[in-house]
């Protein structure tokens, strides 16, 4: 028959085990320390690669783009022009001096001076006309893709989100306007205007501008509102103007970024092509559009009273369609 003794516990045998249970606290001490460093390390390295924003993540592929820093640098030079211009010049851009600068040519010896690039055919200084005419082109680009963004981004963020019957009478109102050109109908809307300012210029032009925004915007509020966490915040009962806003619109406001920064261009030099027209704006405003405009007529004798400011406007363009190109490659994780 087995032997169901329970086994005597002996000093001895007490003392045998010492050495056995002291080496077992030692290894747990020993692999307690050990996760204890892990587990750090995996904190350090967690915290070290926490995944970036969609902002974080352009300003650091922009940071490293040789487009965004040569339009930056440039376009920070035109924006203090037209905030500043006279860090720039203090000559009065519409002082005239027929007799002593008649369509006088550049003089390079002064430079930042009144005769730097020459007087026109009315004796102003052609140099204190481009650096104060920057204002007016610039606030007109910037105002008019503010204001397209906002009035197609509304009216296809509507038209995405709700479909249905406001889908398809707002895509068939922008289809009408997208039928019309920009130039064409900003000539027809600014003849109803007998003072056209700087203003009036802008609400021709958004007037025109909006659909290629709203397409956008459209396209992509459709292809976000079917994403999972649209339906997790609907399901959890968001209403909508905290879905649009607060879910959908910061995850569509890459492309609809990148078309308006590519498009100001655009406007600043439809503004232009108003103005040589003579349907834009008119003295007394300073634009490189008048200048240009005014100085047609002239360009076999003083040449250089006409090439400046067309210069200066088609650094601009470039400029803003270099930095749409940068932001473009930026937001867009396709293209990298």
């Amino acid at each position: 028959m087995p032997d169901n003794k329970t086994p005597e516990v002996t000093p001895s045998s007490v003392m045998g085990a010492g050495p056995n249970l002291s080496g077992g606290s030692d290894t747990a001490a020993a692999s307690v320390a050990a996760a204890a460093t892990l587990a750090s390390m995996a904190d350090k390295q967690t915290s070290s690669e926490r995944p970036r924003s969609l902002g974080q993540d352009a300003w650091r592929e922009l940071r490293g783009s040789w487009l965004f820093w040569a339009s930056g640098v440039l376009l920070v030079l035109l924006v203090l022009m037209a905030a500043f211009p006279t860090l720039f010049t203090d000559v009065d851009p519409r002082q005239a001096d027929l007799r002593n600068h008649y369509l006088t040519g550049p003089n390079w010896t002064h430079f930042f001076q009144a005769d730097w690039f020459g007087y026109n055919v009315q004796g102003q200084s052609v140099y204190a006309r481009t650096v104060h005419g920057a204002r007016a082109s610039i606030i007109v680009g910037v105002c008019v893709t503010l204001a397209v963004t906002v009035v197609g981004g509304i009216i296809g963020m509507l038209a995405g989100y709700f479909g249905g019957w406001l889908d398809t009478v707002l895509s068939r109102i922008t289809d009408i306007f997208f039928g019309i050109p920009l130039l064409l109908g900003g000539l027809v809307l600014l003849q109803a205007f007998t003072n056209r300012t700087v203003w009036t210029v802008t609400f021709a032009l958004t007037a025109f501008g909006w659909m290629q925004i709203a397409r956008v915007m459209r396209g992509a509020v459709i292809t976000q509102k079917q994403a999972d966490f649209v339906t997790a915040a609907r399901a959890l009962g968001a209403g909508t103007g905290r879905i649009l806003f607060r879910h959908i619109l910061p995850n569509v406001l890459g492309p609809v970024i990148v078309v308006a920064t590519i498009a100001l261009g655009g406007y600043i030099a439809t503004e232009a092509t108003l103005s040589y027209l003579g349907i834009g704006l008119k003295d007394p405003t300073v634009s490189w559009g008048v200048d240009i405009s005014a100085s047609q007529k002239d360009l076999r004798d003083g040449p250089h009273a006409l090439l400046m400011p067309a210069g200066f406007l088609s650094l601009t363009v470039l400029a803003f369609i270099l930095l749409g190109d940068a932001v473009r490659d930026a937001l867009d994780p396709k293209l990298r």
